[in-house]
């Protein structure tokens, strides 16, 4: 698992409190809207998605850059490679 800190981001995915399987359907489509470079903050509560995201972008060819932990959620950053 590899941690950042103050990772700027250029949109924010607010999942916190959402239900399975979001945090893996939702990205996806928020990085539809970004260009390639950018990078995605995925708020999310849900522990699953400290395993699933990382393979969900190693899958679909994004690439994880890290989490940061908050005191009530993590931060995801997911750069768009293609």
């Amino acid at each position: 698992m590899k941690f950042v800190e103050k990772q700027p981001a250029d949109d924010t995915l607010d999942l916190v409190c959402r239900m399975c399987p979001l945090h893996l359907l939702e990205p996806g489509e928020k990085l539809k809207c970004l260009k390639k470079g950018q990078v995605l903050e995925v708020l999310t509560d849900y522990d699953g998605a400290l395993e699933d995201i990382p393979e969900w972008c190693q899958k679909y060819g994004q690439e994880f850059m890290g989490i940061e932990e908050d005191e009530d959620y993590y931060k995801l950053y997911i750069k768009k490679v293609k």
